[in-house]
């Protein structure tokens, strides 16, 4: 993921703390990214029809995109080892890695886009060895454990095990994986946006990656709640997305793009909260996701 090659592992259990580690999670290092700044240059076919203008790439320093990484696990699992395989009580899912991405069991889908098989493809193709019991799972291989109670149960398996080593091997493919799916996030949102508002969208867009924190806001914020894009990913009609964060927006000021990004995103949550259908008693969470978008303003 890095420019200059730093692989990223774990001291201890519950360390906090991403550290460098002796050998590579991958056979070898795919230039994926330039050798000063880390440039995520978004391109999608049709990107000339959609966009109002040509489509500015983001770069990060090493130490941004570090720091970045590092915030995510925070957020998602506390910063341990033991966060890194979760399954939520009241949800249908396995929450794995550093950004808790969905793997559903056999026969059971949710409105939530499931991110895991997608992670372990994506690590799979930097050339990391999966464990045997992963294997086909970017093929669609479910989830092995069919519910939290099973999970749980599950949590000192040799199967585990596995699971969570190759999960603690593989931080820095992780990183890179939440920062390819926001080099992917804008074509998809500017495709769902309504003509009028794609000019917005993508300036607002362009406007937070302008500063390290509000790529930070970004990244964080489409692995938490995705692009928007997803019909299913709605209540009552409203979305919660990033695309809905970023078509409320309407500021200019590259300085106060991340303070307005944390502000729209605390009403767009809130009202999501609002909308849920009661059975799912999502006030429960709201304190914690107005807490994490808070930290996008440095709060």
């Amino acid at each position: 993921m890095f420019p200059r090659r730093c692989n990223l592992g774990l001291v201890a259990a519950e360390s906090r703390t991403l550290m460098d580690k002796c050998r590579p999670s991958r056979k070898q290092h795919y230039g994926l990214f330039g050798n000063v700044h880390m440039a995520f240059a978004v391109v999608a076919s049709g990107m000339i029809v959609l966009c109002p203008k040509a489509v500015a790439s983001i770069s990060l320093s090493h130490s941004d995109a570090l720091k970045i990484g590092k915030r995510v696990w925070q957020n998602e699992c506390n910063g341990t080892v033991s966060g890194l395989t979760s399954w939520n009580q009241g949800e249908d899912f396995a929450s794995l890695g550093i950004g808790h991405f969905i793997w559903y069991p056999k026969g059971r889908r949710g409105p939530f886009e499931e991110s895991f098989p997608k992670l372990v493809s994506f690590i799979s193709n930097r050339g990391a060895k999966l464990p045997t019991f992963l294997l086909g799972t970017g093929g669609g291989l479910a989830c092995p454990w069919n519910s939290r109670a099973e999970f749980v149960r599950a949590q000192n398996t040799t199967q585990m095990n596995q699971l969570r080593s190759f999960l603690v091997d593989t931080i820095d493919l992780q990183a890179e994986f939440l920062v390819a799916r926001l080099e992917a996030a804008l074509p998809k949102m500017l495709a769902e946006a309504a003509p009028a508002d794609r000019t917005n969208v993508q300036q607002q867009f362009e406007r937070l990656t302008k500063t390290p924190q509000g790529c930070y806001a970004l990244v964080d914020y489409v692995n938490f709640k995705g692009e928007g894009v997803l019909h299913s990913e709605r209540y009552q009609g409203d979305g919660w997305g990033l695309l809905q964060v970023l078509e409320s927006m309407h500021g200019s000021s590259e300085a106060g793009a991340a303070a307005e990004f944390s502000r729209t995103a605390k009403a767009v949550l809130t009202r999501r909260v609002h909308n849920a259908p009661p059975e799912r008693h999502e006030s429960q969470w709201l304190t914690g996701w107005l807490r994490r978008v808070s930290s996008y303003n440095g709060g």
